[in-house]
Formats: C-alpha cells, sequence, structure tokens
C-alpha cells in the first residue's frame, strides 16, 4: 500500500520547505524553497558552519558591503547544495528590506541571478523569492520579462493572487498555516479539513487561475498539519517541511485528488481587474492579509538581521 506522501505526488508536484538540505533526499521532492528563516535556522546547525566559513573566505575584506555580500554568498552556497539533491529548482529569497523597493529589488535579483549562472545554474532552475507587496509584484513583472523566474511569497489574499497572475509571475506561494493561524486566534476556532480558512483560499486562487487560464503555477505553502496539504491534493505544487513530509511517509491511510483544473472550470467566480488603486483598496480592506503580510516581511527582516549579527561575529 502506498504511503500519503507517494499518493500526493501522484496529484501534486512535492517541495521540500527547509534550507536543511542534508534532510531533503530521503523525501524525494522535485523543488525546494528557502527563506531567511528557514537560512538562519540551517545556519545554527554546526553540520552547515562550513558553509558560513566557506561564505567569508570568499569574501572581500575590503568591501565596503562585505556583510552584504557575505549573507548573498551564504544564500547562493545553500542554493547549491540543494540543487544537488533536487531534480528541479530552488527558490532564493531577496532580503524582506526591499520588499517596498521595486529598483532595489530588481537589482538584487539579477545578482542572485548573476551568481547562480557563474557557478554554471541556468536560471530555469532558480526561482528568486519576493514579497508580494505592489512593489514587489512590478519587480516581479520587469524581472519575468527578462527571464528571471519568481516566486511570490507572503501571499495571503486574492487581490495578491490576482496581481501576480496579471504580471506573469511563475509561481506564488499563498501561506496556508498562517491564515489559519489568524482566523484560529480572532474566532477562537480550530478549523480543520475543507473548513480551513487557509485552505479555502488556496482553494479559491487554484480555481480562478484555471478557470481564466493564467499560468501562474500555485504552490500551498506554510502547513500545519498533514490535513492542510491533504485537503490540497491536485494543487500544482505545495511546499511541505520536513516534519509533515515525515508524516505523510509514515503513514499509508488512503487520500485522494481534492483540486484539478477540470473542476475548476464549473466553479463559478467573477473575474476581477486590478490597477494599482484597486490592489490597494482591496488589499487594505482584507485585515488578515495586510497583518500577515506585514508581520511576515517584519519576521524575515529581523531573521536577516539575526543572520547578520552571527556573520558580524566570525568576521
Amino acid at each position: 500500500m502506498s504511503n500519503q506522501l507517494d499518493t500526493l505526488k501522484q496529484y501534486t508536484t512535492v517541495v521540500a520547505d527547509t534550507g536543511d538540505f542534508q534532510s531533503i533526499s530521503e523525501f524525494q521532492p522535485q523543488d525546494a524553497t528557502t527563506n531567511p528563516s528557514l537560512i538562519l535556522k540551517a545556519s545554527q546547525q554546526s553540520t552547515y558552519d562550513y558553509l558560513i566559513q566557506q561564505a567569508i573566505d570568499q569574501s572581500d575584506a575590503n568591501d565596503p558591503q562585505r556583510l552584504e555580500s557575505i549573507i548573498d554568498r551564504l544564500l547562493i552556497l545553500f542554493g547549491l547544495e540543494i540543487l544537488k539533491v533536487v531534480p528541479g529548482r530552488v527558490s532564493t529569497e531577496v532580503d524582506a528590506r526591499l520588499s517596498f523597493d521595486t529598483e532595489g529589488t530588481i537589482a538584487k535579483a539579477k545578482e542572485l541571478i548573476a551568481a547562480y549562472e557563474a557557478e554554471g545554474i541556468k536560471r530555469d532552475r532558480v526561482l528568486i523569492k519576493i514579497a508580494s507587496t505592489w512593489e514587489g509584484i512590478k519587480a516581479a513583472e520587469a524581472l519575468e520579462k527578462e527571464g528571471i523566474r519568481c516566486n511570490l511569497t507572503l501571499l495571503f489574499s486574492m487581490a495578491q493572487a490576482v496581481a501576480c497572475a496579471e504580471a506573469n509571475v511563475q509561481l506564488i506561494s499563498p501561506f496556508v498555516g498562517r491564515i489559519y493561524d489568524w482566523y484560529k486566534a480572532k474566532n477562537n476556532t480550530d478549523y480543520t479539513g475543507a473548513d480551513d480558512p487557509g485552505v479555502q483560499s488556496v482553494t479559491q486562487i487554484f480555481q480562478y487561475y484555471k478557470k481564466f487560464g493564467y499560468s501562474t503555477e500555485v504552490m500551498g505553502a506554510s502547513f500545519r498539519n498533514t490535513s492542510q496539504i491533504i485537503e490540497l491534493a491536485g494543487c500544482d505544487l505545495l511546499t511541505i517541511s520536513p516534519g509533515l513530509l515525515e508524516q505523510l511517509q509514515n503513514n499509508n491511510t488512503p487520500i485522494s485528488q481534492k483540486l484539478s483544473a477540470s473542476a475548476a472550470q464549473d466553479a463559478t467566480i467573477e473575474k476581477i481587474h486590478l490597477d494599482e488603486k484597486t490592489f490597494r483598496f482591496l488589499f487594505n480592506e482584507d485585515a488578515m492579509a495586510t497583518e500577515k503580510t506585514a508581520e511576515g516581511i517584519r519576521l524575515f527582516s529581523a531573521d536577516i538581521v539575526k543572520l547578520e549579527e552571527m556573520i558580524k561575529a566570525r568576521i
């Protein structure tokens, strides 16, 4: 009998949500995603101490931007190791402190892609992760036109999803678990199964994209339990932490496909047309989305600072 992980792979591309590349190979995901928090967590393990030292050793002591260069190099080194383990793509995140800086995001994305290409990695194996602010979405739109594929993260609302699709970004990462967290705290309700607001949000986005023929991939992210994952079987991709991948691997309870492009054609959905003013208004109307996006940017920014402090102590 197949386990849940093997069955899930029949319906959905499974992605490992971790910077701990040594734990990835056991679950044989197609892709892997990272973010500042995951890289910080991995960097605190002695196993990866050599990568920090390598990033430092490869830096120029006289570079006025040395710390930034070391962080960028560390992200690339983790990405290179991950690409040795997964056959597909790795997502590498732009500094969250650039979330409201379109030009800064574009410049940093080009630096990261150039660093990968200098190591012989083709750009189609890298997704640049960018926060789903209006400025981030506009940066991604420009980058996609130059063949730099983007993963729009910290996504919590239909307004963000529609803007990303209209910008022709490669992939979005709606955060199931953080949506669940917000509604659980607000309503003091422990949602399960199809009643989970995070599951419902991704389902609605998936149906919208498929009904109106958008090519942007939907990758559910930030899961709190395997129930959320199982309810989204059939989504384009799901990025899952090693702990939850292990739970799926160890469970033989049958699961079935819940989402499909064909079923989405029958959904009753009104098409949304967005310009910047409409986006900002609709986004502002969604208290959960505005709060969780802002919180996510703050948390990722704080973890970048922690990573910088860790490296400062070593140089």
